[in-house]
């Protein structure tokens, strides 16, 4: 499929993210100190949406909902699923899975994943 635009490099500042909508696929923009990153916009856990949680420790992606952390510069788990108490009883269930991640390039200010 090759490179596709996502955003304008400036309409992201660092410490943000953003959800996009690419040929069906639901992807997630973040920019950090060292760059843009993109990954799968849906947590692998129960499919909640990472756009709605948080970036800690300079470059892990907390979800909101049952606080499984991920390392956004290469997608895997740093922590699983442990909230609220009684989660780790759906965990045996639900295995630890990486998030998926994709290359960005950034040129003339314009941000690009790759497919």
């Amino acid at each position: 499929m090759g490179l596709k635009f996502l955003s304008e490099e400036a309409a992201l500042p660092v410490g943000s993210m953003k959800a996009f909508d690419i040929d069906g696929e639901a992807i997630l923009l973040i920019h950090l100190e060292e760059g843009f990153f993109a990954t799968q916009a849906k947590c692998p856990h129960l499919f909640m949406p990472l756009e709605k949680g948080k970036l800690v420790d300079g470059g892990k992606l907390r979800c909101k909902f049952h606080r499984a952390e991920f390392d956004v510069k290469t997608g895997k788990v740093c922590q699983w699923a442990n909230f609220p108490p009684g989660i780790q009883a759906l965990n045996l269930f639900r295995a630890e899975k990486d998030l998926r991640t994709y290359p960005t390039k950034v040129e003339d200010g314009r941000v690009y994943v790759e497919m």
